[in-house]
C-alpha cells in the first residue's frame, strides 16, 4: 500500500478527497482482528486473579458480578475503538507517520494500558470487598 501523500485520491479539480474505500477496510481489518488478541489478553488477566487468589473470590461470583463482568468487557471493547480516533484522521491527512509500523506500537501500548487499568481496578475495587470465607 502506498502511503505517501500522492497516494490521495484526486477530484477532477485537484483537491484531495482522501484515502480510497480499500484504505478504510485495511483499517478495519487491522484493528479488528487485534481486537481478539486484546480481549484475549484481558480474559487472561481476570483469569489469573481469579485462580491465583481463588479462595478470596469465591463469594463474589454472583449474578451481579456476571452483569459487572459483562459491562466491564463492553466498556473496555468501546475504549479500544479510540484507535479509530487516532487511526481514520491519519488516513485523511498527508502526514502519514512512516506507514503503518505505528498500529502495532499504538496496539501494543494501548492493550498494556488496558492490562494495568485492568489489574488496579481488579486490586484497588474488586479485591478488598471481596470477603475471606475463612474470615468469620
Amino acid at each position: 500500500m502506498d502511503t505517501t501523500p500522492s497516494a490521495l485520491v484526486e477530484s477532477p479539480g485537484g483537491s484531495p478527497l482522501g484515502p480510497p474505500p480499500s484504505a478504510y477496510k485495511d483499517v478495519v481489518r487491522f484493528w479488528e482482528l487485534r481486537r481478539i488478541a486484546y480481549n484475549g489478553v484481558l480474559a487472561v488477566v481476570v483469569i489469573l486473579w481469579i485462580a491465583i487468589s481463588w479462595p478470596h473470590f469465591r463469594p463474589a461470583f454472583t449474578w451481579q458480578s456476571l452483569l459487572f463482568l459483562i459491562f466491564a468487557a463492553a466498556l473496555a471493547n468501546l475504549c479500544y475503538c479510540a484507535a479509530y480516533l487516532a487511526e481514520f484522521p491519519m488516513h485523511t491527512s498527508a502526514i502519514r507517520l512512516g506507514g503503518t509500523r505505528w498500529r502495532w506500537t499504538v496496539w501494543l501500548a494501548g492493550t498494556l494500558f488496558a492490562v494495568l487499568v485492568a489489574n488496579y481496578w481488579i486490586a484497588d475495587e474488586i479485591y478488598p470487598y471481596v470477603t475471606h470465607p475463612f474470615s468469620h
